[in-house]
């Protein structure tokens, strides 16, 4: 199989845009981040990337519809569409006779959080030199080295076709393709700051930076502070002076944010989904900015933002039950306090009552 079909697979099956890295690209990953742990065999890389569809921010950006970029930009690229197309390139490689690892977005058995450290008491490796289960991948990484795009000031994978609005999908496989060259493309982000002035948590430091070597070329973004982005990513904000709230469960020190209509934090979507935020710094802002110079490929007849950002007055905040439930489970339980209260009155009613009770 040559680079140009395993191209044209991979968009016929769902793919927006497709790179391809050599596995030596990797050299100097850190243990717990080396795909070539995962298959040592390897020779390639192919790396695709999912459009977020501009429409599924619609309903956040207007503040009445935001579980569909949870649901659809998140959960159903993660957990359905993703899957679908890697898997489906994979059977097409394994017919040829060489092995292929279907990635999808997710790695929730990853041995490192989300800072890089080690988890402790999770896993251990097999073999000696060998990195604990599970490898992580960085998604955003693995397709800057198939050429697919640059890493932004936010840390965020910027393409020429979509910024920072799409999803990743990776394939390793022992078939030795052509690999396509790192992006030296136009220039995409130009430290506008949108990405740090937008973000509602501050999780992207204006001035400290990271610096890290790619396959030779040196990449720099912003120092993120993974505690306050997992915060402000689900609609909340913290109280200070020892002040309650309710917000996010297992928590008293929360209340809405601003940019949430919630009371509390909704629940998760396809296992994960709870971005309340909308990805208003990292993804919103810098789409807009990037869509505002028109250096972006897919382009809309209307700008994004058509009117001032919304906010919520939260001022009258007071902690309340945790509404934190899917519709199935309100469901559950309003069926286990109806079955609750049928218990109790049939402690004050007649046998006939009681049986009147049991039909209904």
């Amino acid at each position: 199989m040559t680079k140009e079909q395993i191209k044209q697979l991979a968009r016929e099956y769902g793919a927006d845009i497709v790179g391809i890295a050599s596995m030596d690209r990797f050299e100097g990953s850190p243990v717990q981040m080396d795909p070539r742990f995962i298959m040592p065999e390897a020779k390639s890389m192919i790396v695709m990337g999912f459009r977020v569809m501009r429409g599924s921010l619609r309903g956040i950006e207007e503040g009445t519809f935001f579980s569909n970029y949870s649901a659809m930009g998140y959960g159903a690229l993660t957990y359905t569409f993703i899957p679908m197309t890697v898997m489906n390139l994979c059977r097409d490689i394994e017919d040829e006779g060489y092995e292929a690892i279907p990635i999808g977005h997710q790695s929730d058995w990853r041995g490192i959080d989300n800072k890089g450290n080690l988890r402790e008491h999770f896993s251990r490796p097999v073999e000696e030199g060998k990195p604990q289960p599970d490898i992580m991948l960085h998604l955003r990484i693995c397709a800057y080295l198939a050429g697919l795009g640059e890493i932004g000031y936010s840390k965020m994978l910027l393409t020429p076709e979509f910024g920072p609005r799409l999803r990743i999908g990776v394939v390793l496989t022992e078939l030795e393709l052509e690999p396509d060259p790192i992006y030296e493309g136009p220039q995409l982000c130009n430290r506008c700051m949108a990405c740090v002035n937008n973000c509602p948590g501050h999780a992207i430091h204006p001035t400290k930076t990271v610096k890290v070597t790619l396959a030779g070329h040196e990449v720099e973004w912003g120092e993120l502070d993974c505690d306050a982005c997992d915060v402000a990513f689900r609609g909340a904000e913290v109280l200070e002076n020892g002040e309650v709230g309710t917000y996010l469960p297992g928590r008293t020190d929360t209340k809405p944010a601003h940019y949430s209509p919630f009371y509390n934090k909704p629940a998760n979507l396809y296992n994960s989904g709870q971005a309340v935020c909308g990805a208003m710094g990292c993804t919103r802002a810098c789409m807009i900015a990037l869509e505002g110079r028109g250096v972006l490929k897919n382009k809309f007849k209307t700008p994004f933002r058509r009117k001032k950002l919304w906010s919520v007055d939260w001022s009258d905040y007071e902690p309340v039950e945790n509404a934190n439930m899917s519709l199935s489970e309100l469901g559950s339980e309003s069926s286990r306090k109806m079955s609750q209260a049928k218990e109790k009155l049939k402690e004050t009613l007649t046998l006939s009552e009681k049986h009147d009770l049991e039909a209904d």
